[in-house]
């Protein structure tokens, strides 16, 4: 008991001493985060195209071989057009039955059988793209599955939009920060957002008579975006 009555003056002889540290603030710092849109229109230089070949066969051997000459003599014209073997990739292969009254009879049989077969062909010279169409259903492509245009490199608008979306970020962030009555410090981070073409729209041929396709390319729309977190100043 002596020896606890002798520690404690120490004990608070050490607590004066060494004052106890005020806990440091957690407070966030206040943030503006703005994100920015860029767009750049350019001239496409290349087009992307679906093709396919649907045939028909009493067995499912026929309506494969069918096929296969089909789209080998589409192949064939589109090598003959300047089509070179890397832009041209097979994307859907299926072979199916055709079933006889198959929403009324519960005795249903197969009567043959349908064979499709997909390719993407890109088109680097636009000016053939119409020749290019026009032969490839002539020589037994009747379906058109998406048409749509693109640049071969895309790096040069890519990276004209990403700087139009940082203009545009801090052209918005200094307005709400004027209506705010504060100005922006220090950028805290900058995330760039996704860039997007417009999709290829889905065509559809039942038959073989296209001759002469006119295409017309336009113009193509490349856009980024831009979030972008300052450090608001008073």
């Amino acid at each position: 008991m002596r020896v606890l009555c002798n520690f404690v003056p120490y004990a608070l002889a050490a607590a004066m001493a060494f004052p106890a540290m005020p806990a440091l603030a957690d407070t966030p710092l206040p943030q503006i985060s703005v994100t920015g849109e860029g767009r750049v229109d350019a001239v496409p230089d290349m087009a992307t195209v679906g093709l396919g070949v649907t045939t028909q066969g009493a067995t499912a051997a026929e309506a494969m071989a069918a096929n296969s000459a089909a789209v080998q003599a589409v192949l064939d014209r589109l090598v003959a057009a300047g089509i070179a073997a890397r832009d041209v990739q097979t994307n859907g292969l299926s072979l199916n039955p055709q079933w006889s009254n198959y929403d009324s009879s519960p005795q249903q049989k197969i009567e043959g059988y349908v064979a499709t077969n997909m390719v993407t062909v890109r088109v680097r010279a636009l000016d053939t793209l119409g020749g290019v169409l026009d032969a490839a259903v002539s020589d037994g492509a009747n379906t058109l599955n998406g048409l749509g245009f693109g640049l071969a490199d895309p790096e040069p608008a890519l990276k004209e939009a990403r700087a139009k979306a940082v203009q545009d970020a801090r052209a918005r962030a200094e307005t709400l920060a004027a209506a705010a009555g504060v100005t922006l410090g220090r950028v805290l981070s900058i995330t760039e957002g996704g860039y997007a073409n417009p999709a290829p729209m889905p065509m559809y041929k039942a038959d073989a008579a296209m001759s002469a396709v006119p295409v017309a390319g336009g113009e193509i729309g490349v856009s980024v975006t831009a979030t972008i977190v300052w450090e608001i100043g008073q």
